[in-house]
């Protein structure tokens, strides 16, 4: 696998970002065009994948046979989904178009990915990994931006889904608050604050409360987590603490153990987007695996990734993400004037606690599909 992007990211001083985000103070940034060199040379359904960085830490709860110890492991993968995030306050992540995909095979990890945008507004991405020894989905995550001037707020919506079919558990919990500060002037940088609860669906004899601490002028807690896995008495049976770019601990004081810590960034990270070891792989396009993807992959995106952004072609980049934005509306325009009922190709929607709630879960057909005729044999939508 590659070690490094093919060029640096661009020089972004010369954008008046006032200019662009004056008249929406407040509003959905999602619904916003924003220039392509504020973009890094990933999307949102490669950044879903980023979550399973660290699925090693689901690997041992899959072998751990006591539930409190388990829910320690389900914590820590929590966390670390975060991790990666320290280091990329200077770019975003492209908007995927609608039916636009995504799959990642990772036998080192043992796990096998694949992602969708399954609704244009509002933005709506579902993903499903499977490994022999965990499952993991995002089915009804979305997020609204607001714009308060000096920083931006990420409210994401919706609730992780792990499940571990060896000790019958299914693990929910939702994602917190990202703030990105100093949009406009400063050194951008990026914060986390909320409260995570994670519940084992099966039984409610345990529970996780995972605390990100927000920072103040007063004090000096930011990025801290603080935390608790408790028994259906609330009596505490593991104290979590720790700093989500640095790592998470178990237990009290000098004696407490390491959970989980992150891996070193590579060399010159900085001239690069930020990116991690794992980041950095996942635009990656072999010609193995060119043959195998359906041309809805994100790696085939233009404006993304060849001979533009993530080879360092602005102008080129700039001129594909128009057009591409620009196929997306006419579709849009072509589905609603004729009252077609859009479909997701891989993920079908589900109603569940009680019709409380609408998510979308994975039809079983992308890797039948891939396999046997093959994407390059099928009708495909045109994306760019």
């Amino acid at each position: 696998r590659r070690t490094c992007l093919p060029a640096p990211s661009p020089d972004i001083s010369n954008i008046n970002l006032w200019n662009i985000l004056r008249n929406n103070i407040g509003k959905d940034l999602s619904k916003v065009s924003m220039p392509v060199e504020l973009n890094e040379p990933l999307n949102t359904l490669q950044h879903l994948c980023e979550e399973l960085e660290y699925s090693e830490l689901l690997d041992k709860a899959a072998e751990t046979d006591d539930p409190y110890e388990r829910m320690v492991l389900i914590a820590a993968f929590a966390v670390s989904g975060y991790a990666s995030t320290y280091y990329r306050a200077g770019s975003k992540p492209f908007n995927p178009v609608l039916g636009e995909t995504y799959e990642c095979i990772r036998e080192d990890k043992g796990f096998r990915f694949f992602a969708e945008q399954v609704s244009h507004h509002p933005p709506i991405s579902a993903c499903h990994c499977e490994s022999k020894k965990f499952v993991f989905c995002l089915s009804d995550i979305r997020w609204k931006n607001k714009f308060w001037g000096k920083s931006m707020e990420i409210l994401p919506v919706g609730a992780v889904n792990v499940t571990i079919p060896k000790y019958d558990d299914h693990y929910e919990w939702n994602k917190v608050t990202t703030c990105i500060h100093n949009i406009l002037s400063g050194r951008r940088w990026i914060e986390h604050y909320g409260e995570i609860t994670i519940r084992n669906k099966k039984s409610s004899a345990y529970i996780c409360k995972l605390t990100f601490i927000k920072g103040n002028y007063w004090s000096s807690k930011v990025n801290e987590i603080q935390g608790f896995v408790m028994d259906q008495e609330g009596k505490v049976v593991h104290c979590l603490f720790g700093m989500w770019h640095e790592g998470l601990y178990c237990g009290v004081g000098p004696s407490a153990k390491c959970i989980w810590r992150p891996g070193s960034m590579p060399t010159d990270y900085e001239l690069y987007y930020g990116f991690s070891r794992f980041a950095i792989e996942l635009n990656e396009l072999d010609p193995v695996m060119k043959d195998l993807l359906p041309p809805t992959d994100a790696r085939f995106r233009p404006d993304q990734r060849h001979k533009y952004l993530e080879e360092g072609n602005i102008e080129a980049a700039a001129a594909e993400k128009q057009r591409i934005e620009e196929l997306q509306r006419i579709r849009k325009r072509h589905i609603d004037e004729n009252n077609i009922a859009y479909h997701a190709r891989f993920f079908t929607r589900k109603v569940v606690d009680g019709n409380q709630r609408e998510v979308w879960v994975t039809n079983d057909t992308y890797w039948e599909l891939r396999k046997d005729p093959g994407f390059s044999k099928l009708e495909n939508p045109t994306l760019w």
